[in-house]
């Protein structure tokens, strides 16, 4: 789950914006992260972000103080929670969201079961995540051709 996806590649660099990666174990360990707490970390601060493990419950637990420990460091306050999702859509691979249908089909594609299926538990959450009204989705067509849906 440690890649950084290429439609990531003109922010990586700058970390301007916080990868896929970050934002999925953001979820997980119910941290609401603000861009500019983000963007205090040294880099070496965020690649740890980026490679620490937030999977099974005690890793998810240790991701969250660490990360609430660091944006203490820089703001003198802890960070904002996030509401967990308990079952989150990502991680369900018997349906693909309508949603996410929806949005893919106005770019005239469509995402099958067994395609939703063949897509890793990261894929799936950026493309959720990039088909939402809430966030600028200019890479929504990109993801959706670097997993292979449009050509």
């Amino acid at each position: 789950m440690n890649d950084y996806f290429r439609f990531e590649a003109d922010f990586i660099e700058s970390m301007r914006c916080i990868p896929m990666g970050v934002r999925c174990k953001l979820d997980t360990c119910g941290i609401k992260l603000k861009l500019s707490e983000w963007s205090d970390f040294t880099k070496e601060e965020r690649d740890q972000l980026f490679e620490l493990p937030c999977f099974e419950e005690n890793d998810i637990q240790a991701y969250r103080e660490y990360l609430q420990k660091l944006v203490q460091k820089y703001t003198q306050s802890l960070p904002d929670d996030l509401a967990v999702e308990t079952q989150p859509a990502w991680l369900d691979s018997t349906q693909v969201p309508e949603s996410l249908q929806e949005k893919a089909e106005a770019l005239h594609t469509q995402i099958s079961l067994d395609q939703w299926r063949a897509l890793t538990p990261l894929q799936r959450f950026a493309l959720i995540k990039l088909s939402k009204p809430s966030h600028e989705s200019k890479n929504f067509p990109h993801a959706l051709r670097e997993f292979g849906f449009l050509f």
